[in-house]
């Protein structure tokens, strides 16, 4: 009985892992996606596509969340499938990480008349503070092809919900500082988390050589998220009101598309 609650434990954990779900999912459409034709030509005709992408993105903050943090990037591992109708299906994470932080009071209650932060040693404490969070999302858009050109790629537009979540990470390096170390580290960080909303408008580009599949475009996320600590240590307050957190910019992706081994066909007089 103990062992199956610890597997069943495990397992509740890896679902959490947005990684390993895209994953699990890309390798259960990929199986579908062999019951599809083999014959492809991407110029010629409307082709069904599962497909991974590695993307990075330059993002603005807006709201609630340009009070907080300043530009940060973003880089992300995505699972779609393109119909042949050109919709397209999926879901997506992002990790989101930038060194530009604004937080009114954080650590106010350690640092002393100077400016300083005096590590366990009597020293004083280099303290790096860092912007982390992630969104994870499920998509569906379509792709608009233009005129007289490759029907598979064109304009395309994704709209997404989801769920988002930032932070403030704040790393002592090589210093010791107990009040920010373990658990006492959660009274600083500011965890904020919610719902999210996603948008994206740019250009999807598919073609036969396998390394030569991308887009870009501009992606807009609007979260409400609230703070879910009881309590911040240095201001001595609950933050939990609802925020509106904003982020747009440009993004890239790097498509590698999964397509069944094309057969051979052999003729005999």
């Amino acid at each position: 009985m103990n062992l199956l609650i610890l597997s069943m434990r495990n397992l509740y954990i890896c679902t959490l892992c947005p990684t390993v779900f895209i994953l699990f999912v890309a390798t259960g459409f990929f199986l579908i996606s062999n019951s599809a034709s083999a014959q492809r030509n991407v110029r010629d005709s409307l082709i069904f596509s599962p497909h991974i992408s590695f993307n990075y993105g330059l993002q603005l903050p807006a709201a609630d969340m340009e009070q907080r943090f300043g530009v940060n990037s973003a880089v992300g591992l995505a699972f779609h499938l393109k119909t042949k109708k050109n919709w397209i299906f999926g879901a997506e994470w992002s990790y989101l990480f930038g060194k530009q932080v604004n937080e009114e009071g954080l650590m106010q209650n350690l640092i002393t008349d100077g400016g300083f932060i005096i590590n366990n040693e009597g020293g004083l404490a280099k303290v790096l503070i860092l912007e982390r969070g992630s969104i994870t999302t499920v998509n569906v858009g379509k792709i608009f092809s233009l005129k007289n050109s490759n029907p598979n790629s064109g304009i395309m537009i994704k709209g997404g919900v989801g769920f988002m979540q930032h932070k403030i990470r704040l790393e002592t390096q090589e210093d010791l500082v107990t009040q920010l170390e373990g658990e006492y580290i959660k009274g600083y960080d500011r965890l904020t988390n919610g719902i999210v909303f996603s948008q994206f408008l740019g250009y999807f580009y598919m073609s036969d050589n396998k390394l030569a599949n991308f887009y870009a475009g501009f992606e807009f996320y609007e979260g409400f998220t609230r703070g879910r600590r009881e309590l911040n240590f240095d201001t001595q307050v609950k933050d939990d009101a609802l925020r509106t957190d904003i982020l747009y910019g440009f993004k890239v992706g790097w498509v590698i598309h999964m397509y069944k081994r094309t057969g051979r066909e052999f003729y005999y007089d």
